[in-house]
């Protein structure tokens, strides 16, 4: 059983850390409630809170899933050829049966929007952010799967997830009780180009 724990903002924003291993444990519907509900007291631009949500906590649905999106990038030359050049191992994992882009976490909630706009995709990515710390104020794990995306937008997956066609599927985030100690965070310092006064 998880124990809550409670951590000041900069604390959080210090802790969260991409989490791919969890355990088995399933979040309960009040708990993924309250982390949408700090998903949207992000910033939002002009204030069209463009964000809605799914949320899937069904494995075998996740694992179908994740086998779909690994064989359509494998088969995207874009995304081989950047893998091949710059991830390697991310061409390697992608080809692996068993690897899960899901970590076996037991629950995926997928940021997306209902309509395009100038500032949808930002404003989607601050409420993923809120998300992400909420989570690690509570003491889950987290990790957005970049990998997710392209499957989740095709037709067929946005009917299931109820996007509606000219609506998209932005941050996939899962979410669960970490299996083990979390990583050590390790950050460069920050490039400042300029800093005028």
């Amino acid at each position: 059983m998880l124990t809550e724990t409670k951590l000041d903002t900069i604390s959080a924003i210090r802790n969260r850390r991409a989490i791919r291993s969890y355990g088995p444990e399933r979040l309960e519907k009040h708990v993924v409630e309250e982390l949408i509900d700090a998903a949207i007291q992000a910033p939002t631009a002009v204030h069209r809170e463009p964000w809605a949500f799914a949320v899937i906590q069904n494995r075998e649905r996740l694992r179908k899933y994740s086998d779909e999106a690994k064989a359509l990038l494998l088969a995207q030359q874009q995304a081989t050829s950047f893998f091949e050049g710059h991830e390697p191992q991310a061409l390697a994992v992608l080809s692996d049966p068993e690897f899960n882009i899901f970590y076996d976490a037991g629950t995926l909630i997928v940021i997306g929007c209902t309509a395009g706009g100038p500032f949808v995709e930002a404003d989607c990515w601050l409420a993923a952010e809120n998300l992400m710390l909420a989570a690690t104020a509570k003491g889950y794990g987290t990790c957005c799967i970049g990998f997710a995306v392209g499957i989740l937008n095709t037709p067929d997956v946005k009917r299931e997830l109820g996007i509606p066609e000219a609506g998209a599927a932005v941050a996939p985030i899962i979410v669960g009780v970490p299996k083990g100690p979390l990583p050590a965070g390790v950050r460069k310092p920050p490039v400042i180009l300029s800093w005028l006064s």
